[in-house]
């Protein structure tokens, strides 16, 4: 009887961690697919959902490496603009507790985006506190 009791706790246990899990993996697929959203649409309301207000945003350019607060960079989208064309997908999602990992890649028809999303469960709710990504030019094919 202990035994049969002991089993079925660990079950129990065991199921109920996995759907926590599988919880927070929605959550955090859904923060990103704020982000995306956002950028498909032009929408910085949708998109601001996403990010926490210091999220800061790294990356590198021509002229070197820049940090800007994420908002602030993406606070001029116009939703009356004309939407951007191209494909989205998120690639990975790797959870730690409270810490996340998004990989995202954006496809447009001259380059792509790498984004690499670095999430935290802040008062129950995931935000991206930090991205960086690189921006990688479409090869040509040779006919």
């Amino acid at each position: 009887m202990k035994r049969l009791f002991l089993t079925t706790f660990v079950i129990v246990l065991s199921l109920s961690f996995g759907n926590a899990q599988e919880t927070d993996y929605e959550l955090v697929a859904q923060t990103v697919n704020y982000y995306l959203e956002g950028g498909n649409n032009n929408d910085y309301e949708t998109l601001k959902k996403a990010f926490h207000e210091t999220a800061t945003m790294k990356y590198i350019t021509d002229e070197g490496y820049k940090e800007v607060n994420a908002l602030e960079f993406f606070s001029g989208m116009d939703a009356s603009k004309p939407k951007p064309t191209r494909k989205t997908r998120i690639s990975d999602i790797t959870i730690s507790g409270h810490a996340a990992n998004a990989r995202l890649e954006i496809e447009y028809e001259t380059f792509s985006f790498v984004d690499f999303m670095n999430l935290l469960k802040i008062d129950g709710e995931w935000k991206i506190v930090n991205k960086i990504f690189y921006r990688m030019p479409k090869m040509s094919t040779v006919q």
